[in-house]
């Protein structure tokens, strides 16, 4: 299908207004397919032409103003409209295909039950495999929805019950004007809990074989809920504007959660089966507080065209973290932000592939949908935190609020935002804008700091630098924080200074006269308070003091952002991983915030499986397993940091007799479950080290027959150190196109290992040659995700290297495996410039 471009966009937006879609979808049909019927009113310029988008398996009838329109207009999934008249109708009734791959109507068979279940996902342009449509974000319009499904199945969607459900038939009342990729529904023998909040009806769905577990669960979720709901309505003046809020957990969705309104959409994982964490809970909470920001921001308020994305995205993880801190019991959310959000878009911004947040070359959807990273999403949200300390948080309310006010139900562009803002403020933004938002890459902020004889500061400059390639340096206001050691032997702030750095006038130094004469602090911490976006260095006697005054800092936004600081160095590759793991064994047992334990562990783990050599990495991952069992120890049963000590002393262990003893129940520590979860990760790393085989996996989930059991298979079986197990995950990720995505991305994450590099190492030729032909087979976000996950980057060689640089000189790449090569690519070479 050709990707619609801007200009066929805005050429068709220029012909065409709509009015209304009918949907009739019948889901009753045994077999691949369902009936799709669709009338769809809009007006037109007399006489002109246009398109619908439409995938059909068969298309039955169309007419336009009851005219038929011949077949033969159908072509690469458009169908193409003549002769126009100043208000039409088209009606369509086509056969429409199921799909596995979480895109268009995704159906799925509960392997637990057999049960079969259906969701809609439309994002970015999936409309066309439910319905015919005018599929861009600025052609809204109201949708009728109607839905004849078998009996005993609920329908959910994005407008409220017309009328009770009879006889499987289900009537929807028209929406609000919606984008197209904003649709949505849910059908099958869904599990359904309701409440009530400020006169909004509110509901929870799940499959069946979970339905334990929502129950369980659905009072914490709803409380959330409801306090999210209060604290957008005290900060917005439009009242949540799509009558019901539903939110539905469904299985292999390809993303964390999809705000269509009035029926937001999330992957089931949400649902715990097993037992989690406090930061797991956490990320729940803010994927819901994220979604329900969407509501006004991308719903309410649309882009109308994709190179606004980030405007969606940025608002919402900048929202999501926000509303959560200041209305639930997940107060430190700023400090998850620090640590594991912001990293994301750093990691995405210093990649050859790094954009800037408002990009201007979105030519196509197909681009659109490779700018869906962390650069829209982290990057973006760091940035407007930095607007909000630069213009001030009243004014950035009211300028939202003007903005909410001026296109209701419509759309808008990053132009009518910064106007918005600009006017609440009295602020010109449009140099902020171009700086902030139309430049790629990250600074980087250092301290240079001198000392005179009595240890008082004589001299103390930040220095802003940038990237040879992208050298811009901007305007940051941020805090500086000294931090010293009490009495008690707490390391506190003893003072903070509030700092404008403006490179326009000092070129990139700013002096801090005001600490000059100042005793010298343990640790000077830039950027205290983390309210810009900026990579940080300390200077060198504060670095030097890292691993005595980190573990006894009481601050734990402060402790992710040397945390950060410390990560980002040994990622440049300007300090050693051996340092790193060094501290990790000193600080990590002590830290008292779960979610910096499970982003260390994790981040951690990451560079051990790259940066040493295969020599040296054994005796760095024998640091990380003492760090994880000391963490447990000193942990409380039942806690938290427990369980994130478990699993990281699981994923990194070689004791394969302690490992194999916790399945059999035998020295598992005080107050662990080996539960569903905990045993398939314990099963997987005996699998990888050789000491569990292919009847342990199938006994493992004769024992779990679930849609998580069977996808925890799929990433063992994978993971064998076997070479015909490895041919036959190869064989399925490459050339299977009947598994469902979620299972093809659990082979690929599974086949890489770094205790099985002999083994893989010859798959990395192949990567290269046979990947393009498995996106020709399985195209969009699946595909895309299924080529990241299987990218051999764990084979750390020049040879892999010039595997790419091959691949990438080939003209006709598409899009999507270009830019999964180019960043696959660039963490091989920075594993490799860390090796020396």
């Amino acid at each position: 299908m050709p990707s619609l471009t801007r200009a066929e966009a805005i050429a068709r937006a220029a012909t065409v207004a709509v009015t209304a879609y009918e949907i009739d979808l019948d889901l009753t049909a045994a077999g691949d397919t369902f009936r799709s019927r669709t009338v769809l009113r809009f007006d037109a310029k007399a006489g002109e032409t246009t398109f619908v988008e439409l995938e059909p398996a068969e298309l039955i009838s169309a007419t336009l103003n009851g005219t038929p329109v011949d077949a033969s207009a159908l072509a690469e999934e458009r169908l193409a409209l003549t002769g126009l008249a100043q208000s039409n109708e088209l009606v369509v009734e086509a056969l429409m295909t199921y799909s596995n791959t979480g895109e268009g109507l995704h159906r799925f068979t509960d392997p637990a039950d057999d049960r079969v279940y259906l969701y809609a996902h439309m994002f970015l342009d999936g409309a066309r495999r439910i319905f015919p449509c005018f599929d861009q974000p600025d052609l809204k319009a109201p949708f009728t929805l109607h839905v004849t499904a078998p009996d005993g199945w609920l329908v959910a969607a994005n407008g409220e019950p017309a009328t009770e459900p009879a006889g499987g038939s289900w009537q929807f009342a028209p929406t609000k004007p919606l984008s197209t990729y904003f649709v949505s529904l849910i059908a099958g023998p869904y599990h359904a809990r309701t409440d009530e909040h400020d006169g909004i009806p509110l509901a929870l769905y799940c499959r069946q074989a979970l339905a334990e577990h929502l129950d369980e669960q659905a009072d914490e979720i709803f409380t959330i809920t409801k306090q999210c709901l209060d604290r957008y309505h005290q900060i917005f003046d439009v009242r949540y504007p799509f009558g019901h809020y539903q939110q539905a957990f469904v299985p292999e969705f390809n993303f964390g959660a999809m705000e269509n309104p009035g029926l937001v959409v999330f992957r089931d994982e949400f649902i715990h089966r097993s037992a989690v964490t406090d930061g797991e809970r956490e990320q729940r909470a803010m994927v819901i507080a994220h979604e329900m920001a969407h509501q006004w921001f991308g719903d309410l308020v649309t882009m109308a065209w994709w190179d606004d994305l980030w405007l969606n995205e940025s608002f919402a993880e900048y929202l999501g973290t926000r509303i959560t801190a200041e209305a639930t019991r997940f107060t430190e959310t700023w400090t998850t932000f620090a640590m594991h959000r912001k990293a994301w878009g750093m990691r995405a911004d210093q990649r050859q592939s790094t954009h800037p947040v408002a990009p201007s070359d979105v030519d196509d959807t197909a681009l659109a949908l490779l700018n869906f990273d962390g650069i829209s999403y982290a990057k973006g949200a760091a940035v407007l935190r930095q607007l909000v300390a630069w213009v001030g948080d009243e004014a950035f309310l009211a300028g939202l609020n003007e903005h909410f006010a001026a296109h209701a139900y419509a759309n808008a562009t990053l132009a009518d935002l910064l106007a918005a803002v600009s006017k609440a403020s009295g602020r010109d933004l449009s140099a902020w804008a171009d700086l902030w938002l139309r430049r790629a890459q990250v600074n980087t902020l250092r301290a240079e700091v001198q000392r005179d004889a009595d240890d008082r500061y004589a001299d103390v400059t930040i220095v802003q630098t940038a990237p040879e390639q992208y050298p811009t340096l901007r305007p940051h206001r941020i805090g500086v924080g000294l931090y010293d050691r009490g009495p008690d032997g707490v390391v506190v702030r003893r003072r903070r200074l509030d700092v404008d750095i403006d490179p326009a006038v000092d070129g990139g130094r700013t002096p801090l006269p005001e600490l000059t004469g100042e005793p010298a602090a343990d640790l000077l911490l830039i950027n205290d308070g983390d309210l810009t976006y900026a990579k940080v260095r300390l200077d060198e006697a504060s670095a030097a003091a890292v691993p005595m005054i980190l573990p006894l800092l009481d601050d734990s936004l402060a402790r992710a952002l040397v945390w950060s600081a410390t990560l980002d160095a040994v990622e440049d590759g300007e300090r050693p991983v051996a340092e790193l793991v060094t501290l990790v064994l000193a600080a990590l047992p002590v830290e008292r915030e779960v979610v910096l334990v499970e982003d260390v562990l994790r981040m951690t783990r990451v560079l051990v499986d790259r940066y040493p050599t295969p020599e040296t990495r054994p005796a760095a991952l024998e640091l990380l397993a003492q760090a994880s069992d000391r963490l447990v120890a000193a942990s409380e049963p039942g806690s938290s940091r427990r369980l994130a000590g478990v699993r990281g002393l699981v994923g990194t262990s070689v004791d394969t007799a302690r490992l194999r003893g916790w399945l059999d129940g035998e020295g598992v520590p005080e107050g662990v479950l080996v539960d569903d979860d905990l045993r398939w990760l314990i099963l997987y790393r005996l699998v990888v080290l050789g000491a569990a085989g292919p009847e342990d996996i199938e006994a493992t989930l004769a024992a779990d027959r679930s849609a998580a059991g069977e996808q925890q298979a799929a990433r063992c079986r994978a993971a064998l150190p076997d070479p015909e197990a490895k041919a036959r995950a190869w064989d399925l990720i490459i050339n299977d196109t009947t598994s469902s995505n979620r299972i093809l991305e659990a082979t690929a994450h599974g086949f890489w290992q770094p205790e099985q590099l002999a083994l893989v190492t010859p798959y990395v030729e192949r990567y290269f040659a046979e990947m393009p032909g498995m996106l020709r087979r399985r195209t969009g976000m699946s595909g895309e995700r299924i080529a990241a996950q299987a990218y051999p980057s764990l084979v750390v060689t020049p040879e892999t290297r010039r595997h790419a640089a091959e691949l990438l000189a080939t003209p006709d790449l598409s899009s999507i495996l270009r830019r999964v090569v180019t960043d696959g690519d660039d963490d091989v070479r920075r594993a490799l410039r860390a090796r020396g």
